[in-house]
C-alpha cells in the first residue's frame, strides 16, 4: 500500500508541477487553447494518442468486447491505430492545420461558423459539443471505480473527486501546453505499463500458447455469437471471432469516430511544422498499436478469468472483467496499473474539459454576450467553465449504479459528436461545394438518431455502438447529397478560403525532388 500511495503522490506532484511551468504560456486565448500553435511533433503525437485512449478503453471497451469477441477484439485496436490514427493524420492533419490557421479558427464550432459563414451553425455546434462531451467524461470516472476498489480500500467517490481536482488544477494553470506536456509523460507511463501488465497476465496463464489453447476450448456464447456460430468451440480464439459484423461496427465507431471529435481534431490545430505532421503520424500510430492493440488483446482473454464477481442478476458486469483479470497480480504491478489507467484517464479528461470550456466560451458567449471582453477576461471565463464542466461530470459519475456501462456511455457521446461533425468537417476541408444546409442536415441526423436511440420504447438499433457507426457513415452520404440541391456559398468567398492550400512555399531538395529541366 505504501508503494502504491508513493507512486500516486509522485505522479500528482509531476502533473501539478507541469501546470505551474506552463502557466506563463497560458495568458491569452491562443496560448491557453492552442499552446500558441507551436507544439512540437512528439507532444502533439502523444497528446493525440493519450486523448484517444483512457479508462474507457482499458476497463470498459477491452473488458466488454474482449468478452464478446475473444482474441479477435484485437482488430479493434488495430483499427484504432491504422484508421483512427494513421489515416486521420494523413488525410486531415496538414489540411486542418492550414485551413484553421487561414480562417483563424480556434475550435471545431469556430471552423463551422467561419467556413460556412454562419454564426448559428457555430452556436449549435458548441451546444452539441458541450452536452455530449459530458457523458464521455462521466465514463472516464466510472472506468476508475472498480479499479480503485481493487487497489485501495477507500471510497470510490473520493477517487473521483481527487482526480477531478487534480485535473482542474493543472488545466486551469497551464491550459493546452500543460495538457500536452502531461500527456507526453502520461503516454510514456501507459506504454511501459501496458507491456508489463500483458506480460504478467499471460504468464499467469502459462504463457501465450497455453492461454490461447484454454480460450479455444470455450464454446461460443449464444448471447453474443452470430446465429451460424452459436455453440461452436474455438470461436473466441479465432481470427474474426463469434460475431464479425458487430465487431466491424465497433471498429468503425472507435476508429472513424476520432475524425469528428472536437478534442481529437483540435490537436491538428496546434501543429507547429511539417516535421510535426510526419513525426506525429508515425508516433501516434505506433502508440495506438501498442496501447489500443495491447488493451484489446489483453481483454480477449477475459473469459479465462470468469468468476462470480463479474456476474449479476442483470447479466455480465462488463466493467468488472479487466479488474478481475488484474486481481491476481503482485501489488507493485497493481500500482503500475492504477497509475497507467489514471494517466490515460486524466490525459483524456484534461482534453475534454479544455475543449468544452473553450467551445462554450469562444463559440457561444464570445459571440453573444461577451463581444467586447478582452483576452485576459476571456481566459478567466474559460477557467471558470472548466470548473463547472468538471463539477457536472463528477455529479453524474458519483451515481455509478445509475450510469450505463462504459461502452454504452461512450457510444452515445461519440455517436452524437462524430455523427454530427465528422462528415461536414471532412467535406469542409476538401470540397468547395459543401453547403450550409448540408451541415444543418447532418447535425440533425447525427444528434437525432443518437437521442432517439437512447429511449428503449422507440429504439431501432439495439446497440449504441452500432447506432454511432450508422450515424457516422450515414453522414458521409447525407452531406454530398444535400449539397447538390441547396444554395452554395458565394464562390469568391469559398475560393478565398481554399486559396490557403495553393500558397507557394520553399522546401529543400531533400524533401522534394524537381525535374532537371525545371532547374535550368
Amino acid at each position: 500500500m505504501i508503494i502504491k500511495i508513493l507512486m500516486l503522490v509522485i505522479f500528482f506532484a509531476i502533473m501539478i508541477g507541469v501546470g505551474v511551468y506552463a502557466h506563463k504560456q497560458a495568458t491569452d486565448v491562443n496560448g491557453f487553447v492552442l499552446g500558441g500553435r507551436s507544439v512540437g511533433p512528439w507532444l502533439t503525437a502523444f497528446a493525440y494518442g493519450t486523448s484517444y485512449f483512457s479508462a474507457v478503453v482499458f476497463i470498459g471497451y477491452a473488458g466488454q468486447f474482449g468478452w464478446k469477441y475473444g482474441i479477435s477484439s484485437t482488430w479493434i485496436g488495430l483499427g484504432n491505430a491504422f484508421l483512427g490514427s494513421l489515416l486521420a493524420w494523413v488525410v486531415m492533419g496538414r489540411r486542418t492545420r492550414v485551413m484553421t490557421h487561414h480562417l483563424d479558427a480556434k475550435t471545431m464550432p469556430d471552423f463551422f461558423g467561419k467556413r460556412f459563414q454562419s454564426q448559428s451553425l457555430r452556436i449549435a455546434a458548441a451546444a452539441v459539443a458541450f452536452i455530449f462531451l459530458i457523458p464521455y467524461t462521466a465514463s472516464l470516472y466510472k472506468g476508475l471505480s472498480t479499479l480503485f476498489g481493487l487497489a485501495f480500500d477507500i471510497d470510490y467517490k473520493w477517487c473521483v473527486i481527487g482526480m477531478a481536482l487534480l485535473t482542474a488544477v493543472y488545466v486551469i494553470l497551464g491550459g493546452y501546453m500543460a495538457t500536452a506536456i502531461n500527456d507526453f509523460i502520461q503516454g510514456l507511463i501507459m506504454l511501459g505499463g501496458i507491456i508489463a501488465v500483458i506480460a504478467a497476465v499471460i504468464a499467469g496463464q502459462g504463457g501465450f500458447l497455453s492461454a490461447l489453447n484454454k480460450l479455444s476450448q470455450v464454446p461460443a456464447d449464444p448471447s453474443v455469437a452470430a446465429a451460424p456460430l452459436k455453440g461452436m468451440n474455438g470461436m473466441f480464439a479465432s481470427f474474426f471471432g463469434p460475431d464479425p459484423l458487430n465487431l466491424l461496427g465497433v471498429i468503425i465507431l472507435t476508429s472513424l469516430g476520432t475524425w469528428g471529435l472536437p478534442q481529437m481534431v483540435g490537436k491538428f490545430y496546434s501543429i507547429k511544422s511539417e516535421k510535426a505532421v510526419k513525426t506525429g503520424t508515425v508516433v501516434s500510430t505506433v502508440f495506438a498499436v501498442v496501447i489500443a492493440g495491447g488493451c484489446y488483446f489483453l481483454g480477449g482473454f477475459g473469459r479465462l478469468f470468469d468468476s462470480p464477481a463479474i456476474h449479476s442478476a442483470k447479466g455480465i458486469v462488463y466493467d468488472s472483467i479487466v479488474p478481475q483479470m488484474l486481481a491476481t497480480l503482485p501489488d507493485i504491478l497493481i500500482g503500475i496499473v492504477v497509475v497507467l489507467v489514471l494517466s490515460a484517464s486524466m490525459s483524456t479528461l484534461s482534453s475534454l474539459v479544455l475543449t468544452s470550456s473553450s467551445t462554450l466560451t469562444l463559440d457561444m458567449l464570445k459571440i453573444t454576450c461577451m463581444k467586447k471582453t478582452d483576452e485576459k477576461k476571456t481566459v478567466f471565463v474559460m477557467r471558470v467553465f472548466i470548473v463547472i464542466f468538471i463539477a457536472v461530470s463528477v455529479a453524474i459519475a458519483l451515481n455509478p449504479d445509475k450510469v450505463p456501462y462504459i461502452a454504452q456511455l461512450m457510444g452515445y457521446s461519440w455517436g452524437a459528436l462524430a455523427g454530427a461533425f465528422l462528415a461536414p468537417f471532412l467535406y469542409g476541408l476538401f470540397s468547395k461545394k459543401t453547403t450550409k444546409a448540408a451541415v444543418w442536415a447532418n447535425f440533425i441526423w447525427g444528434v437525432g438518431i443518437t437521442v432517439v436511440n437512447m429511449f428503449p420504447a422507440i429504439r431501432f438499433i439495439q446497440s449504441p455502438i452500432n447506432c454511432g457507426a450508422v450515424a457516422m457513415v450515414g453522414g458521409l452520404i447525407i452531406v454530398p447529397i444535400v449539397s447538390l440541391f441547396t444554395p452554395k456559398l458565394p464562390s469568391a468567398d469559398v475560393d478565398q478560403m481554399f486559396a490557403c492550400y495553393e500558397e507557394k512555399v520553399q522546401v529543400t531538395k531533400k524533401m522534394v525532388l524537381v525535374e532537371e529541366d525545371e532547374e535550368k
